[in-house]
């Protein structure tokens, strides 16, 4: 029987998208990803997989690997109410991923499309992006241009583009006065 990992290279193979894959151990944090990126020289995205409160919407969530996710400015720019994790039910019903193997290549699997694409503006002009096969003990990197136009287009999905804005500690004493 062929893994779900197959499963997504035989479609990426059919869409005619080239890509590198890469066995490793099991990652389950981006630090964890950071061997995985130089050896693909690529950026693995931070993937998150959210929900309402009433679990009526589902987003996954593409954030750069440095940046600060919080969940009310993404609920906000998705116009949606205050998001939360979904479950890993719901993952594996939705997107055919358990916890640490999220990935965009789940969106394969969402033949309903119930669920909605939210990328990070950071993330928009990298020039190689890499993703779990939906499994966490490889990771595939293809170009952004094939990922952002050919990928997305073939599943007929327009990512809806967020700002994830990272703050900044304030310093309450100027050292300069």
């Amino acid at each position: 029987m062929r893994g779900v990992a197959e499963e997504v290279c035989a479609r990426l193979d059919a869409m005619g998208i080239d890509y590198e894959i890469v066995e490793h151990p099991p990652v389950e944090t981006i630090a964890d990803c950071a061997p995985v990126e130089q050896r693909l020289h690529a950026v693995v995205a931070k993937n998150y997989f959210l929900t309402t409160k009433n679990q009526k919407r589902f987003f996954l969530c593409l954030v750069r690997p440095d940046a600060r996710f919080r969940s009310a400015d993404i609920s906000r720019q998705a116009g949606s109410s205050r998001l939360s994790f979904a479950t890993e039910e719901q993952m594996e019903r939705l997107l055919r991923v358990h916890p640490g193997a999220v990935s965009p290549m789940g969106l394969l699997f969402d033949a309903q499309r119930q669920v909605e694409l939210l990328v990070d503006v950071g993330l928009r002009d990298i020039a190689r992006p890499a993703f779990h096969p939906c499994d966490n003990t490889r990771t595939l990197a293809m170009e952004g241009s094939d990922f952002f136009g050919r990928f997305l287009k073939a599943l007929d999905r327009e990512p809806k583009w967020v700002e994830i804005h990272d703050f900044q500690p304030v310093c309450a004493l100027d050292p300069g006065k």
